[in-house]
């Protein structure tokens, strides 16, 4: 019996003493590394706590050096009366009580800054990742606020849009008028040219056949040849010499050849060169994609 109420005595002052002196590196169950504010919840959790012991022996407030005089007044009769005997489960409790008292005031300091650095470092890597998720978090509000006048932007481009479209569709009424009216001029600009060129070849080719029936006609004729030579002697010496036979042998070439050409009735150079020219102007229509085309009398045809 005195067994077992030394032994509960012994438990409720090992309680009181760890209560008294235990070190600060002692985790609560409940402790939480968050960073948020407390809840309404942890308030009313902490006001149900109940209210500490004053401490002291027995919970009594009275310091425990005063444990000692009584300890030693009870242990006296308890010890000679064989009350309380002291075997080998008291040298062991001893033995125990030693080892614990040398643990906590040789080995307290060092557990205790183990435990404090690990929940240091579970705090600063909590707060690490709150401060990544409240980085990401106001990345996307200021995407969200810069997206705020999307609707606005989308219909500026639907405005934008439409009017291009009206621009574009104004446009596309006049551009096939502006590519016609080109086409025509660059046709005419293409007929212009082949007649130029025509006629500056036909004209070369009369000249080089008047050049030469006049040469004929003056090598031949004796009479032409001294008349030719006396005008070209009276007109260096200044002299009058008349009429030049050769200017007059041009003239009278060119009027029979104007003559022969007026009586005669064939065509077919004329169309020759009408076909070839049609020709051309459809091949050149045909590449550039031009909106008509000429039938065989010359005739635009629309093709579009």
């Amino acid at each position: 019996m005195f067994r077992a109420a030394t032994s509960s005595v012994v438990r409720r002052a090992a309680l009181r003493s760890s209560s008294k002196g235990a070190p600060s590196c002692a985790i609560p169950g409940n402790m939480s590394f968050h960073a948020s504010a407390k809840r309404e919840e942890d308030a009313t959790a902490e006001a149900a706590l109940p209210a500490e012991s004053k401490g002291g022996l027995f919970g009594t407030g009275v310091s425990e050096w005063f444990a000692l005089p009584v300890g030693i007044a009870a242990a006296v009769p308890l010890i000679k009366f064989d009350w309380y005997v002291i075997n080998e489960e008291t040298q062991l409790m001893a033995v125990f009580i030693a080892f614990c008292v040398t643990f906590y005031t040789q080995g307290g300091d060092a557990v205790h800054a183990a435990l404090d650095k690990t929940a240091v470092n579970l705090l600063k890597e909590h707060n690490e990742a709150e401060d990544k998720v409240i980085q990401a978090l106001e990345q996307k509000l200021h995407f969200l606020k810069a997206n705020q006048d999307m609707v606005n932007d989308f219909n500026a481009i639907n405005e934008v849009r439409a009017t291009t479209y009206e621009k574009l569709n104004a446009a596309g009424a006049i551009k096939p008028k502006h590519d016609f009216k080109s086409q025509v001029e660059r046709m005419l600009n293409m007929i212009a040219a082949e007649e130029a060129s025509y006629t500056e070849k036909t004209k070369m080719a009369l000249m080089s056949e008047a050049t030469a029936s006049v040469t004929e006609k003056f090598s031949s004729d004796k009479a032409l040849k001294k008349s030719a030579l006396d005008a070209s002697i009276a007109a260096l010496k200044g002299g009058s010499s008349g009429a030049d036979p050769v200017q007059a042998a041009f003239v009278q070439f060119f009027k029979e050849k104007a003559a022969a050409a007026k009586a005669s009735k064939d065509d077919s150079e004329e169309k020759a060169q009408r076909e070839a020219m049609i020709a051309k102007m459809n091949s050149v229509a045909k590449n550039e994609k031009f909106f008509f085309e000429f039938d065989s009398a010359g005739q635009a045809k629309m093709t579009v």
